[in-house]
């Protein structure tokens, strides 16, 4: 059995006004790029009831568009969104009849690359709900005082914001023994002046200290979707299954929505066996405070998330980067595709 979601149809529904627009003139916008993202999975180990749920897409801010899904397979399926972030997820659920739990999801995504997003001013309500303290994105004791050290001094927003992105490149480290994109514990990391870590871990750093300074601002997990014109280890394309990485953006009265990514740059440090001081890095330094190549696709800002209609069931993780699901024999590591059995591709199919 197959269905076939367009985002003209029910999807494109569900998405914000103002996103709508962005999406349907997407495709004939110059710099846009057209992505298939194909996600195959299969549970063929543990027969009878489960659920999964996938993140899908976003559309935000003018650089990235859902532009389509198409699911195929043995199964149930239904767009959910949580209810404290409404971030997109495609749960799929089998019955305890189910001998074979299998699924396939094509989503089109066009992206361009993106700079600030200019925005006349932030509700008292957004205000609040990106600057609040959570339990993995705390914004007292430690990591306020960190923040106000770091800020002491600098005058402007800009300025301040500046002074805890450089903080974070120059005290932060790639760590490659960290599974997946870590866990952005990023309390413990000042608690234990440990800073070695992955995406999760640095960008989640850069998101508390610059909420504990008073910015709005958050994570953005996705998976990255082509080469990179910058660095070949800030790119890939085909078999991107171990792909996701996550970024950060904080709003700046003077420009909107600003995106960062000081994960980046320590990850090019270390695959690139570059010195932090070299030309090269100094120039990804600069490009990536105000600046993202959008060989990458965004999920959604979810952080603490809760699974729609899961019960009491949690996901691995505090975020939803990777595949989430719960069969019979309990919840399938989602850093182990190859045991998990999702297999993820991607491809680009137009130049806009």
């Amino acid at each position: 059995m197959e269905r076939r979601i367009l985002l003209s149809s029910a999807f494109a529904a569900s998405l914000a006004p103002a996103f709508r627009a962005t999406a349907a003139e997407a495709p004939a916008s110059p710099g846009w790029r057209r992505f298939e993202i194909t996600t195959r999975v299969t549970l063929l180990d543990s027969p009878g009831a489960a659920q999964l749920w996938l993140p899908l897409a976003q559309t935000a801010g003018g650089y990235q568009a859902a532009r389509g899904l198409e699911i195929q397979g043995n199964r149930q399926t239904a767009v959910v969104r949580d209810d404290r972030y409404g971030a997109a997820i495609l749960r799929t659920t089998w019955d305890s009849t189910a001998t074979q739990q299998q699924v396939q999801v094509v989503q089109t995504v066009a992206t361009r690359d993106r700079g600030a997003i200019p925005l006349a001013a932030l509700t008292k309500a957004d205000r609040d709900f990106w600057t609040a303290s959570l339990p993995t994105v705390p914004t007292d004791g430690i990591v306020r005082e960190t923040a106000d050290k770091i800020t002491a001094g600098h005058a402007t927003p800009r300025a301040r914001l500046r002074a805890i992105y450089d903080w974070v490149v120059d005290t932060t480290w790639r760590n490659p023994e960290t599974p997946g994109c870590g866990t952005g514990d990023f309390k413990q990391m000042l608690a234990t002046n440990h800073f070695g870590g992955k995406c999760a871990d640095i960008n989640g750093l850069m998101v508390g200290l610059a909420r504990a300074a008073g910015f709005p601002a958050r994570d953005v997990y996705g998976i990255r979707v082509a080469d990179s014109r910058q660095f070949p280890s800030i790119g890939k394309s085909g078999d991107i299954s171990k792909a996701q990485h996550c970024r950060a953006e904080v709003f700046l009265e003077d420009a909107g929505w600003f995106p960062v990514d000081p994960a980046d740059v320590r990850k090019v440090v270390l695959e690139g066996k570059l010195s932090i001081d070299s030309p090269e890095v100094k120039a990804l330094r600069e490009r990536l405070f105000g600046s993202w190549e959008m060989n990458w696709v965004g999920y959604n800002s979810a952080t603490d998330i809760e699974l729609p209609d899961a019960g009491k069931r949690t996901p691995n993780f505090a975020f939803l980067m990777y595949p989430c699901a719960f069969t019979t024999n309990g919840q399938p590591d989602c850093l182990d595709p190859a045991r998990f059995r999702y297999e993820i591709t991607s491809r680009e199919v137009t130049a806009a």
